[in-house]
């Protein structure tokens, strides 16, 4: 009995160390950088969707060749929520590392193997299949990669700190955004339009294998599951994740799906698709609007902590309203704004907008993690925020243009659209409970 008593003071001893800890720097930055290879890939990816489509789609029709290429876009993120079943599983049974590691790793080969693909006039329709097959393995990859490393982040933050702490996994977001905007706008400016139709739209997606050499190399080093992780699964159901999670928490995943519908449209739609719809349905330079994506994104990283260290002090649901309501009130102006057609006139309006996502982005993490237990919580997140990404957020880009070609060339759609979203997104953040101040299961 003594022995036991002893044994369990030791047990006591060690969680409140781990709790106190702080994450090593190296373990932080891992936490996140898998999400900077993530959308670094779809910003690319996003950017060049006028020359991929030329190159794979061989269609007359500009908008035509546009849908094409935002479709395997979009084909991406029909296999997010199968990876996020995965993924999940394998975070809440076996570890959040393991889960990260084999994450990032998946995400790098394809994202290399898209750089040397053959086109269609190489190997005809065959190109395109080869596309769609990769774009599949990346979704697989995505479905566990953001909430995993936001699960991973919260749950390491100091206490009072998660919204801070979380925060970082959309930073690292945004500068795989950035990243992939600059990349993008340095090699449009130094290639001819013949040349990154040749070969230049390449050059980002070989790029990517730097960026999961790095991702690969820092989540080898990070820390390992902790034993409080471990004593925490001991006293879960005997149930999978998956099972638990869809017996007990279905209204919880309900509210998650329907946030994150506002929280892909808005991303997608502002910070991938909007360049190459002022360039296709504006006659903006592309270098005009990606200049003005880039100092955006910016100003957006920049404050994206901030924002999160006050959602520790106010709460997710002021900041996530002032967020929303902000999207609801000016999306419209803003657009107008942009019709202007003049560089600053874009820019002006992405930096209003930064400010809104800026809001969005920081409260999220710490706000859809606090939603579920830690026994279920990989496979919660994963599983609701990818049913979601599926089916509207990824989906964004090629629904804004479809909507303009069926509704006569209506250039508002998507702005109508983004409105919509985030009225349905203010609706439900009305049933969600305060969780700043909430422990931890």
């Amino acid at each position: 009995m003594q022995i036991n008593l002893s044994l369990f003071r030791q047990k006591i001893k060690m969680i409140k160390k781990i709790e106190s800890s702080p994450i090593n720097k190296r373990s932080f930055i891992a936490g996140f950088v898998g999400n900077i290879l993530e959308w670094y890939d779809f910003t690319v990816y996003g950017f060049f969707a006028t020359v991929i489509g030329a190159q794979f789609f061989p269609e007359e029709d500009k908008i035509v060749q546009l849908i094409a290429a935002f479709g395997v876009f979009a084909a991406g993120y029909l296999m997010r929520p199968i990876g996020g079943v995965i993924f999940g599983h394998i975070g809440d049974k076996y570890g959040r590392k393991k889960a990260l590691m084999i994450s990032v790793l998946l995400m790098a080969i394809p994202t290399t193997l898209i750089g040397f693909l053959p086109t269609y006039v190489n190997i005809g329709w065959y190109s395109a299949a080869l596309l769609v097959t990769l774009r599949l393995l990346q979704g697989l990859s995505v479905g566990g990669e953001f909430t995993g490393s936001i699960s991973f982040l919260v749950e390491k933050a100091p206490k009072g700190k998660r919204g801070f702490y979380g925060s970082w996994s959309t930073f690292g977001v945004f500068g795989g955004m950035l990243l992939g905007s600059g990349i993008a706008s340095l090699i449009t400016g130094l290639l001819s339009t013949e040349q990154l139709h040749d070969f230049g739209w390449r050059i980002p997606f070989l790029f990517g294998a730097v960026i999961g050499v790095i991702g690969i190399y820092l989540r080898k080093g990070m820390a390992a599951d902790d034993y409080y992780d471990k004593i925490k699964k001991e006293h879960t159901s005997t149930k999978t994740p998956l099972a638990e999670f869809w017996a007990d928490y279905k209204m919880q995943a309900l509210k998650i799906i329907l946030l994150s519908w506002a929280f892909g449209v808005s991303v997608y739609l502002i910070f991938i698709f909007l360049p190459s719809y002022l360039h296709t349905f504006h006659n903006v330079k592309l270098e005009d609007a990606l200049s003005a994506h880039t100092i955006a994104i910016i100003v957006l990283m920049l404050i994206i902590p901030l924002f999160g260290f006050i959602s520790d002090k106010i709460g997710r649901k002021k900041v996530l309203f002032m967020s929303l309501i902000g999207f609801a009130i000016f999306t419209y102006p803003l657009f107008a704004l942009m019709f202007e057609n003049t560089f600053m006139a874009i820019l002006v309006a992405m930096l209003v907008f930064s400010v809104f996502e800026a809001m969005f982005q920081s409260v999220i993490p710490a706000l859809m993690t606090e939603s579920f237990p830690a026994s279920i919580r990989y496979t919660g997140l994963s599983v609701s925020y990818n049913v979601s990404l599926a089916l509207f957020g990824g989906t964004t880009p090629l629904l804004c243009t479809w909507l303009i070609k069926v509704s006569g060339g209506n250039v508002w759609m998507p702005a109508y659209y983004l409105i919509a979203t985030c009225i349905i997104a203010i609706i439900t953040a009305l049933f969600i409970p305060e969780t700043y101040k909430k422990e931890l299961d």
